[in-house]
Protein backbone atom coordinates (compact mmCIF):
# COMPACT_ATOMS: atom_id res chain seq x y z
CA UNK A 1 0.00 0.00 0.00
CA UNK A 2 1.25 3.47 -0.87
CA UNK A 3 2.04 5.80 2.02
CA UNK A 4 2.33 9.37 0.73
CA UNK A 5 5.07 11.41 2.40
CA UNK A 6 4.51 15.12 1.92
CA UNK A 7 7.52 17.36 2.44
CA UNK A 8 6.13 20.67 3.69
CA UNK A 9 9.28 22.54 4.65
CA UNK A 10 10.60 25.78 3.16
CA UNK A 11 11.94 29.22 3.98
CA UNK A 12 9.48 31.39 2.08
CA UNK A 13 12.12 33.46 0.28
CA UNK A 14 11.39 32.89 -3.42
CA UNK A 15 7.84 34.29 -3.43
CA UNK A 16 8.39 37.09 -0.91
CA UNK A 17 6.43 39.12 0.12
CA UNK A 18 3.54 36.68 -0.43
CA UNK A 19 5.53 34.00 1.38
CA UNK A 20 7.51 34.50 4.57
CA UNK A 21 9.76 32.32 6.70
CA UNK A 22 6.82 31.49 8.97
CA UNK A 23 4.35 31.24 6.06
CA UNK A 24 6.13 29.67 3.07
CA UNK A 25 4.58 29.13 -0.34
CA UNK A 26 3.07 25.68 0.27
CA UNK A 27 0.49 27.36 2.49
CA UNK A 28 -0.49 29.98 -0.10
CA UNK A 29 -3.50 29.87 -2.44
CA UNK A 30 -1.55 30.90 -5.52
CA UNK A 31 -3.14 28.79 -8.27
CA UNK A 32 -6.68 28.10 -7.08
CA UNK A 33 -9.06 27.99 -4.13
CA UNK A 34 -6.86 25.60 -2.17
CA UNK A 35 -3.36 26.05 -0.84
CA UNK A 36 -0.54 24.20 -2.57
CA UNK A 37 -0.39 21.76 0.35
CA UNK A 38 -4.11 21.08 0.05
CA UNK A 39 -3.80 20.61 -3.72
CA UNK A 40 -0.97 18.10 -3.17
CA UNK A 41 -3.14 16.02 -0.84
CA UNK A 42 -6.22 16.40 -3.05
CA UNK A 43 -4.56 14.98 -6.17
CA UNK A 44 -3.94 11.71 -4.30
CA UNK A 45 -7.68 10.93 -4.39
CA UNK A 46 -7.35 8.66 -7.47
CA UNK A 47 -4.56 6.60 -5.89
CA UNK A 48 -5.13 3.82 -3.40
CA UNK A 49 -3.19 4.91 -0.33
CA UNK A 50 -3.19 5.18 3.43
CA UNK A 51 -3.38 8.59 5.08
CA UNK A 52 -0.25 10.62 4.31
CA UNK A 53 2.60 11.47 6.64
CA UNK A 54 3.51 15.16 6.67
CA UNK A 55 6.94 16.55 7.51
CA UNK A 56 7.25 20.20 8.40
CA UNK A 57 9.14 22.72 10.47
CA UNK A 58 8.19 22.99 14.14
CA UNK A 59 7.06 26.59 13.60
CA UNK A 60 4.70 25.61 10.75
CA UNK A 61 2.89 22.85 12.62
CA UNK A 62 -0.37 24.64 13.37
CA UNK A 63 -0.72 26.02 9.84
CA UNK A 64 -0.18 22.56 8.34
CA UNK A 65 -2.63 20.91 10.74
CA UNK A 66 -5.25 23.61 10.20
CA UNK A 67 -5.02 23.39 6.41
CA UNK A 68 -5.43 19.62 6.54
CA UNK A 69 -8.48 20.07 8.77
CA UNK A 70 -10.02 22.76 6.58
CA UNK A 71 -9.49 20.60 3.48
CA UNK A 72 -11.16 17.63 5.16
CA UNK A 73 -7.99 15.54 4.82
CA UNK A 74 -6.81 12.86 7.22
CA UNK A 75 -3.16 12.19 7.96
CA UNK A 76 -1.04 9.58 9.74
CA UNK A 77 0.92 12.12 11.76
CA UNK A 78 2.84 15.34 11.27
CA UNK A 79 6.55 14.85 11.91
CA UNK A 80 8.14 18.04 13.25
CA UNK A 81 11.71 18.83 12.30
CA UNK A 82 13.33 20.84 15.13
CA UNK A 83 15.93 22.05 12.61
CA UNK A 84 16.15 21.75 8.81
CA UNK A 85 18.48 18.94 7.73
CA UNK A 86 17.45 18.52 4.08
CA UNK A 87 15.53 15.71 2.42
CA UNK A 88 17.61 12.60 3.15
CA UNK A 89 17.06 12.72 6.93
CA UNK A 90 13.45 13.88 6.52
CA UNK A 91 12.60 10.89 4.33
CA UNK A 92 14.42 8.60 6.75
CA UNK A 93 12.21 9.81 9.60
CA UNK A 94 9.12 9.27 7.45
CA UNK A 95 10.26 5.77 6.43
CA UNK A 96 10.83 4.78 10.04
CA UNK A 97 7.45 6.19 11.05
CA UNK A 98 5.68 4.47 8.13
CA UNK A 99 7.15 1.11 9.14
CA UNK A 100 6.05 1.75 12.73
CA UNK A 101 2.51 2.63 11.53
CA UNK A 102 2.17 -0.40 9.24
CA UNK A 103 0.37 -3.59 10.20
CA UNK A 104 2.47 -6.67 10.74
CA UNK A 105 3.64 -8.10 7.42
CA UNK A 106 2.89 -4.93 5.45
CA UNK A 107 5.60 -3.20 3.44
CA UNK A 108 5.00 0.56 3.12
CA UNK A 109 5.62 1.96 -0.34
CA UNK A 110 6.61 5.61 0.13
CA UNK A 111 5.39 8.17 -2.41
CA UNK A 112 7.54 11.20 -1.60
CA UNK A 113 6.04 14.49 -2.78
CA UNK A 114 6.83 18.16 -2.26
CA UNK A 115 3.92 20.23 -0.94
CA UNK A 116 4.64 23.17 -3.25
CA UNK A 117 4.46 21.80 -6.79
CA UNK A 118 1.84 22.56 -9.43
CA UNK A 119 0.57 19.66 -11.55
CA UNK A 120 -1.99 20.51 -14.23
CA UNK A 121 -2.65 17.03 -15.63
CA UNK A 122 -3.61 14.86 -12.69
CA UNK A 123 -4.50 11.88 -14.90
CA UNK A 124 -0.95 11.79 -16.26
CA UNK A 125 0.39 12.24 -12.73
CA UNK A 126 -1.57 9.22 -11.51
CA UNK A 127 -0.59 7.20 -14.62
CA UNK A 128 3.12 7.74 -13.95
CA UNK A 129 2.70 6.64 -10.34
CA UNK A 130 0.91 3.47 -11.42
CA UNK A 131 3.76 2.71 -13.85
CA UNK A 132 6.27 3.20 -11.05
CA UNK A 133 4.63 0.71 -8.68
CA UNK A 134 6.05 -2.42 -10.32
CA UNK A 135 9.73 -1.37 -10.25
CA UNK A 136 9.33 0.11 -6.76
CA UNK A 137 7.72 -3.08 -5.46
CA UNK A 138 10.58 -5.10 -6.93
CA UNK A 139 13.09 -3.07 -4.92
CA UNK A 140 14.02 -0.23 -7.25
CA UNK A 141 14.25 3.37 -6.06
CA UNK A 142 12.07 5.27 -8.51
CA UNK A 143 12.47 8.95 -9.25
CA UNK A 144 10.04 10.77 -11.50
CA UNK A 145 11.61 12.63 -14.41
CA UNK A 146 9.63 15.49 -15.91
CA UNK A 147 9.51 15.47 -19.71
CA UNK A 148 11.08 18.87 -20.53
CA UNK A 149 9.23 21.33 -22.74
CA UNK A 150 12.00 23.95 -22.78
CA UNK A 151 15.76 24.21 -22.14
CA UNK A 152 15.29 25.15 -18.50
CA UNK A 153 18.45 26.21 -16.63
CA UNK A 154 16.80 26.34 -13.20
CA UNK A 155 16.39 22.57 -12.77
CA UNK A 156 18.74 19.65 -12.36
CA UNK A 157 18.45 16.89 -14.99
CA UNK A 158 18.36 13.10 -14.99
CA UNK A 159 19.89 11.21 -17.91
CA UNK A 160 18.06 8.00 -18.76
CA UNK A 161 19.84 4.75 -19.60
CA UNK A 162 18.57 1.36 -20.68
CA UNK A 163 14.83 0.79 -20.92
CA UNK A 164 13.25 -1.29 -18.14
CA UNK A 165 9.59 -1.64 -19.07
CA UNK A 166 7.86 1.62 -18.12
CA UNK A 167 11.05 2.87 -16.46
CA UNK A 168 14.64 3.56 -17.42
CA UNK A 169 17.86 2.96 -15.56
CA UNK A 170 19.33 6.21 -14.29
CA UNK A 171 22.50 6.93 -16.19
CA UNK A 172 23.44 10.03 -14.20
CA UNK A 173 22.16 13.04 -12.30
CA UNK A 174 23.45 16.37 -13.57
CA UNK A 175 23.43 19.82 -11.99
CA UNK A 176 21.61 22.85 -13.36
CA UNK A 177 23.15 23.43 -16.82
CA UNK A 178 23.86 26.60 -18.77
CA UNK A 179 21.50 27.43 -21.64
CA UNK A 180 23.49 25.79 -24.43
CA UNK A 181 23.88 22.58 -22.45
CA UNK A 182 20.19 22.60 -21.57
CA UNK A 183 19.32 22.89 -25.28
CA UNK A 184 21.44 19.82 -26.01
CA UNK A 185 19.76 17.90 -23.20
CA UNK A 186 16.28 18.65 -24.49
CA UNK A 187 17.22 17.87 -28.12
CA UNK A 188 18.70 14.48 -27.15
CA UNK A 189 15.39 13.20 -25.66
CA UNK A 190 17.52 11.36 -23.08
CA UNK A 191 17.19 13.87 -20.24
CA UNK A 192 14.39 14.70 -17.82
CA UNK A 193 13.97 17.47 -15.27
CA UNK A 194 14.63 16.28 -11.75
CA UNK A 195 11.26 16.62 -9.99
CA UNK A 196 12.29 15.61 -6.48
CA UNK A 197 9.41 13.08 -6.34
CA UNK A 198 10.05 9.41 -5.53
CA UNK A 199 8.44 6.02 -5.02
CA UNK A 200 10.22 3.24 -3.15
CA UNK A 201 9.81 0.75 -0.34
CA UNK A 202 10.53 2.27 3.04
CA UNK A 203 12.82 -0.66 3.84
CA UNK A 204 14.76 -0.33 0.58
CA UNK A 205 15.41 3.35 1.15
CA UNK A 206 16.68 2.63 4.65
CA UNK A 207 18.89 -0.19 3.32
CA UNK A 208 20.51 2.09 0.76
CA UNK A 209 20.85 4.89 3.31
CA UNK A 210 22.60 2.45 5.66
CA UNK A 211 24.99 1.55 2.84
CA UNK A 212 25.93 5.07 1.74
CA UNK A 213 25.13 7.36 4.70
CA UNK A 214 24.99 5.19 7.84
CA UNK A 215 25.44 8.20 10.13
CA UNK A 216 22.20 9.76 8.87
CA UNK A 217 20.27 6.55 9.44
CA UNK A 218 21.75 6.00 12.90
CA UNK A 219 20.91 9.54 14.04
CA UNK A 220 17.38 9.38 12.62
CA UNK A 221 16.76 6.04 14.34
CA UNK A 222 17.88 7.52 17.65
CA UNK A 223 15.90 10.71 17.14
CA UNK A 224 12.60 8.94 16.50
CA UNK A 225 13.15 5.96 18.81
CA UNK A 226 10.93 7.46 21.52
CA UNK A 227 8.96 10.28 19.86
CA UNK A 228 6.74 12.48 21.99
CA UNK A 229 3.18 12.56 20.70
CA UNK A 230 1.61 16.01 21.01
CA UNK A 231 -1.96 15.54 19.78
CA UNK A 232 -1.36 15.00 16.02
CA UNK A 233 2.31 16.03 16.05
CA UNK A 234 5.28 13.68 16.26
CA UNK A 235 8.27 15.32 17.95
CA UNK A 236 11.71 13.79 17.53
CA UNK A 237 14.66 14.23 19.88
CA UNK A 238 15.92 17.72 18.99
CA UNK A 239 19.40 17.37 20.49
CA UNK A 240 20.03 14.16 18.58
CA UNK A 241 18.55 15.35 15.28
CA UNK A 242 20.59 18.57 15.32
CA UNK A 243 23.74 16.45 14.92
CA UNK A 244 22.49 14.93 11.65
CA UNK A 245 24.36 15.74 8.42
CA UNK A 246 22.54 18.13 6.08
CA UNK A 247 22.20 16.20 2.81
CA UNK A 248 19.62 15.87 0.07
CA UNK A 249 18.24 12.48 -0.90
CA UNK A 250 19.94 12.84 -4.31
CA UNK A 251 23.40 13.37 -2.82
CA UNK A 252 22.96 10.85 -0.02
CA UNK A 253 21.35 7.97 -1.93
CA UNK A 254 20.01 8.44 -5.45
CA UNK A 255 23.32 9.43 -7.08
CA UNK A 256 25.11 6.50 -5.44
CA UNK A 257 22.68 3.60 -5.52
CA UNK A 258 22.70 1.02 -8.30
CA UNK A 259 18.93 0.62 -7.90
CA UNK A 260 17.84 4.04 -9.17
CA UNK A 261 15.36 4.14 -12.06
CA UNK A 262 13.44 7.01 -13.62
CA UNK A 263 9.80 6.98 -14.72
CA UNK A 264 8.88 9.78 -17.14
CA UNK A 265 6.08 12.16 -16.14
CA UNK A 266 4.43 14.62 -18.52
CA UNK A 267 1.80 16.18 -16.30
CA UNK A 268 2.16 19.95 -16.55
CA UNK A 269 4.57 20.00 -13.61
CA UNK A 270 6.04 23.21 -12.23
CA UNK A 271 7.79 23.76 -8.92
CA UNK A 272 6.69 27.44 -8.92
CA UNK A 273 10.14 28.53 -7.86
CA UNK A 274 9.66 32.18 -8.81
CA UNK A 275 7.02 34.75 -9.75
CA UNK A 276 7.87 34.22 -13.42
CA UNK A 277 7.02 30.54 -13.01
CA UNK A 278 3.83 31.50 -11.19
CA UNK A 279 2.94 33.80 -14.10
CA UNK A 280 3.44 30.88 -16.51
CA UNK A 281 0.99 28.57 -14.73
CA UNK A 282 -1.69 31.19 -13.93
CA UNK A 283 -4.72 32.27 -15.96
CA UNK A 284 -4.07 35.47 -17.95
CA UNK A 285 -6.24 38.25 -19.37
CA UNK A 286 -6.26 39.43 -23.00
CA UNK A 287 -3.05 41.42 -22.39
CA UNK A 288 -1.24 38.44 -20.86
CA UNK A 289 -1.51 39.93 -17.38
CA UNK A 290 -2.13 37.77 -14.34
CA UNK A 291 -4.44 39.83 -12.11
CA UNK A 292 -5.09 38.99 -8.47
CA UNK A 293 -7.20 41.26 -6.28
CA UNK A 294 -8.29 44.87 -6.80
CA UNK A 295 -6.22 45.89 -9.83
CA UNK A 296 -6.65 48.47 -12.61
CA UNK A 297 -4.13 47.84 -15.41
CA UNK A 298 -4.00 50.39 -18.25
CA UNK A 299 -1.84 49.75 -21.34
CA UNK A 300 -0.03 47.10 -19.32
CA UNK A 301 1.10 43.73 -20.67
CA UNK A 302 2.78 40.49 -19.56
CA UNK A 303 2.65 41.39 -15.86
CA UNK A 304 1.93 39.51 -12.64
CA UNK A 305 -0.01 41.95 -10.42
CA UNK A 306 -1.22 40.98 -6.96
CA UNK A 307 -3.23 43.34 -4.74
CA UNK A 308 -3.61 41.90 -1.26
CA UNK A 309 -5.27 44.75 0.63
CA UNK A 310 -5.31 47.92 -1.51
CA UNK A 311 -6.14 49.09 -5.02
CA UNK A 312 -3.09 48.63 -7.27
CA UNK A 313 -3.01 50.44 -10.61
CA UNK A 314 -0.42 50.27 -13.40
CA UNK A 315 -0.03 52.38 -16.54
CA UNK A 316 2.12 51.51 -19.55
CA UNK A 317 4.24 48.83 -17.91
CA UNK A 318 5.41 45.51 -19.33
CA UNK A 319 6.99 42.35 -17.95
CA UNK A 320 6.77 43.37 -14.29
CA UNK A 321 5.90 41.64 -11.05
CA UNK A 322 3.96 43.90 -8.68
CA UNK A 323 3.05 42.43 -5.30
CA UNK A 324 1.18 44.37 -2.59
CA UNK A 325 0.62 42.97 0.89
CA UNK A 326 -0.43 44.71 4.10
CA UNK A 327 3.16 45.45 5.10
CA UNK A 328 5.31 45.26 1.95
CA UNK A 329 5.37 46.02 -1.78
CA UNK A 330 7.59 44.35 -4.38
CA UNK A 331 8.17 45.73 -7.87
CA UNK A 332 10.52 43.62 -10.00
CA UNK A 333 11.32 42.89 -13.62
CA UNK A 334 9.80 39.50 -14.39
CA UNK A 335 13.11 38.19 -15.73
CA UNK A 336 14.95 39.25 -12.54
CA UNK A 337 12.71 37.73 -9.89
CA UNK A 338 15.26 35.06 -8.96
CA UNK A 339 16.99 37.91 -7.10
CA UNK A 340 14.07 38.35 -4.68
CA UNK A 341 16.09 36.17 -2.31
CA UNK A 342 18.58 39.03 -2.04
CA UNK A 343 15.86 41.30 -0.67
CA UNK A 344 15.01 38.70 1.94
CA UNK A 345 18.69 38.36 2.88
CA UNK A 346 18.99 42.12 3.39
CA UNK A 347 15.83 42.25 5.51
CA UNK A 348 17.14 39.39 7.63
CA UNK A 349 20.55 41.05 8.05
CA UNK A 350 18.81 44.26 9.14
CA UNK A 351 16.74 42.24 11.66
CA UNK A 352 13.49 43.44 10.15
CA UNK A 353 10.42 41.30 10.79
CA UNK A 354 9.07 41.44 7.22
CA UNK A 355 11.25 38.52 6.07
CA UNK A 356 9.72 36.29 8.72
CA UNK A 357 6.14 37.36 9.42
CA UNK A 358 3.16 38.80 7.66
CA UNK A 359 1.38 41.65 9.38
CA UNK A 360 -1.46 39.17 9.76
CA UNK A 361 -0.22 36.18 11.78
CA UNK A 362 -2.04 32.85 12.15
CA UNK A 363 -2.13 31.03 15.47
CA UNK A 364 -3.77 27.72 16.45
CA UNK A 365 -6.56 29.67 18.17
CA UNK A 366 -7.15 32.10 15.28
CA UNK A 367 -5.13 35.08 14.06
CA UNK A 368 -4.07 38.65 14.77
CA UNK A 369 -3.38 41.63 12.53
CA UNK A 370 -0.99 44.37 13.73
CA UNK A 371 -2.90 47.32 12.33
CA UNK A 372 -0.89 50.15 13.94
CA UNK A 373 2.46 50.58 15.73
CA UNK A 374 4.06 53.40 17.68
CA UNK A 375 7.10 53.82 19.91
CA UNK A 376 5.17 52.75 23.03
CA UNK A 377 1.88 51.47 21.64
CA UNK A 378 0.57 48.80 19.28
CA UNK A 379 -2.94 48.04 18.04
CA UNK A 380 -3.99 44.55 16.96
CA UNK A 381 -7.19 43.12 15.56
CA UNK A 382 -7.61 39.67 17.12
CA UNK A 383 -9.86 36.85 15.88
CA UNK A 384 -10.45 33.86 18.15
CA UNK A 385 -12.20 30.80 16.73
CA UNK A 386 -15.25 29.39 18.58
CA UNK A 387 -14.23 27.19 21.51
CA UNK A 388 -10.55 28.20 21.37
CA UNK A 389 -8.47 29.71 24.15
CA UNK A 390 -5.21 31.64 24.30
CA UNK A 391 -2.62 30.62 26.86
CA UNK A 392 -2.70 31.66 30.50
CA UNK A 393 0.07 34.26 30.49
CA UNK A 394 1.52 37.50 31.73
CA UNK A 395 3.75 40.30 30.41
CA UNK A 396 6.51 42.25 32.17
CA UNK A 397 6.63 45.33 29.93
CA UNK A 398 3.13 46.06 28.67
CA UNK A 399 -0.49 46.49 29.69
CA UNK A 400 -3.42 45.72 27.39
CA UNK A 401 -6.87 47.15 26.75
CA UNK A 402 -9.34 44.80 25.02
CA UNK A 403 -12.48 45.98 23.17
CA UNK A 404 -14.90 43.35 21.85
CA UNK A 405 -16.19 44.15 18.37
CA UNK A 406 -18.33 41.03 17.89
CA UNK A 407 -18.88 37.77 19.71
CA UNK A 408 -18.32 36.98 23.38
CA UNK A 409 -15.09 36.82 25.37
CA UNK A 410 -14.43 34.94 28.58
CA UNK A 411 -11.53 36.80 30.20
CA UNK A 412 -9.38 35.66 33.12
CA UNK A 413 -7.82 38.66 34.91
CA UNK A 414 -5.85 37.68 38.00
CA UNK A 415 -8.14 35.41 40.00
CA UNK A 416 -11.40 36.60 38.40
CA UNK A 417 -13.18 35.47 35.22
CA UNK A 418 -15.50 37.93 33.51
CA UNK A 419 -17.67 37.86 30.37
CA UNK A 420 -17.13 40.71 27.91
CA UNK A 421 -19.59 41.16 25.05
CA UNK A 422 -19.94 43.38 21.98
CA UNK A 423 -18.98 47.04 22.53
CA UNK A 424 -17.65 46.29 26.02
CA UNK A 425 -14.02 46.39 27.14
CA UNK A 426 -11.62 45.29 29.86
CA UNK A 427 -8.13 46.22 31.02
CA UNK A 428 -5.15 43.91 31.70
CA UNK A 429 -2.60 45.64 33.97
CA UNK A 430 1.13 45.02 33.46
CA UNK A 431 2.30 41.85 35.20
CA UNK A 432 -1.22 40.43 35.69
CA UNK A 433 -1.90 36.79 34.84
CA UNK A 434 -4.63 36.64 32.21
CA UNK A 435 -6.24 34.53 29.48
CA UNK A 436 -8.77 34.96 26.69
CA UNK A 437 -11.32 32.40 25.51
CA UNK A 438 -14.17 32.36 23.00
CA UNK A 439 -17.01 30.39 24.62
CA UNK A 440 -19.47 31.24 21.85
CA UNK A 441 -20.55 29.78 18.51
CA UNK A 442 -19.25 32.59 16.27
CA UNK A 443 -15.73 34.03 15.88
CA UNK A 444 -14.69 36.52 18.55
CA UNK A 445 -13.44 39.78 17.01
CA UNK A 446 -11.68 42.26 19.27
CA UNK A 447 -9.28 45.18 19.24
CA UNK A 448 -6.25 45.00 21.53
CA UNK A 449 -4.36 48.16 22.44
CA UNK A 450 -0.95 47.50 23.95
CA UNK A 451 1.07 50.17 25.77
CA UNK A 452 4.46 49.83 27.41
CA UNK A 453 8.22 50.09 27.13
CA UNK A 454 8.61 46.87 25.11
CA UNK A 455 5.96 45.34 22.82
CA UNK A 456 7.75 42.33 21.31
CA UNK A 457 6.03 38.95 21.02
CA UNK A 458 8.71 37.42 23.25
CA UNK A 459 7.52 39.42 26.29
CA UNK A 460 5.32 36.57 27.40
CA UNK A 461 5.37 33.98 30.17
CA UNK A 462 2.97 31.10 29.57
CA UNK A 463 1.68 29.16 32.57
CA UNK A 464 -0.82 26.93 30.77
CA UNK A 465 -1.40 26.29 27.07
CA UNK A 466 -3.56 23.71 25.30
CA UNK A 467 -1.28 23.86 22.23
CA UNK A 468 1.91 22.71 23.98
CA UNK A 469 3.65 26.11 24.06
CA UNK A 470 3.94 26.60 27.84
Amino acid sequence: MITPVIMAGGTGSRLWPLSRELYPKQFLNVTGDMSMLQQTVSRLSSIEHVSPILICNEEHRFIAAEQMRLGGFKHSGIILEPVARNTAPAIALAALQAINNANEGEEPLLLVLAADHVIDDELSFVSSIQKAKAPATSGKLVTFGIVPNAPETGYGYIKSGSELGDAYAVSEFVEKPDLETAKKYVASKEYYWNSGMFLFKASRYLEELAKYEPEILDICQQAIAAPSQDVEFIRVDAEVFETCPDKSVDYAVMEKTESAVVVPMDAGWNDVGSFSALWQVSEKDSNDNVIKGDVVAVDSTNNYIYAGSKLVSTVGVDNLVVIETKDAILVAAKDKVQNVKSVVSQLKAAERTEYKLHREVYRPWGKYDSIDNGARDQVKRITVKPGERLSVQKHFHRSEHWIVVSGTASVLVGDKTIIVTENESTYIPLGTVHALENPGKIPLEMIEVQTGSYLGEDDIVRFEDRYGRS
